[in-house]
């Protein structure tokens, strides 16, 4: 089985926390994701109160998945947030955000069903495929062969 990436060390003297196994990973990510969707859904509803429900899906969305990229190299993968990581990161996003925006309209436009809770019910398909690119992208480089 997998373990977490080596250790690194820059320039600045920077050395995460110990190695975690891929389960680890697995169990910090969900955590990360409960706190991220948490922000998420919070920001949602008060963007919604004087923005459309797609408008304030994209921003609250956008914020989240900021705060996400940090908490994710901090707890999941405990690597160090570089600009190219940042800059990639929203790679990891692309399909949640995709599943999730097409899910909000079918829900919302096409089933008629409340656009409160919809963002919430479109996000769960997404999970396991942004932790596969998220974990790719995070530890490009780093992980050791089996």
């Amino acid at each position: 089985m997998y373990t977490a990436p080596r250790t690194e060390t820059s320039s600045e003297g920077f050395r995460p926390a110990p190695e975690r196994r891929i389960s680890g990973q697995i169990l910090a990510f969900a955590l990360v994701g409960v706190v991220n969707t948490l922000i998420y859904y919070g920001l949602y509803l008060l963007f919604l109160d004087w923005l459309p429900y797609l408008a304030a899906h994209v921003l609250a969305f956008t914020v989240s998945m900021t705060g996400s990229f940090f908490l994710n190299a901090r707890f999941t993968y405990r690597t160090r947030p570089t600009w190219r990581k940042f800059l990639l990161f929203p790679l990891t996003n692309a399909t949640n955000f995709l599943i999730t925006t097409a899910g909000v309209y079918v829900i919302v436009d096409v089933l008629h069903a409340g656009n409160r809770f919809a963002p919430l019910l479109a996000s769960g398909a997404a999970i396991p495929v942004t932790f596969v690119v998220s974990r790719t992208i995070m530890l490009r480089g780093t992980l050791k062969a089996p």
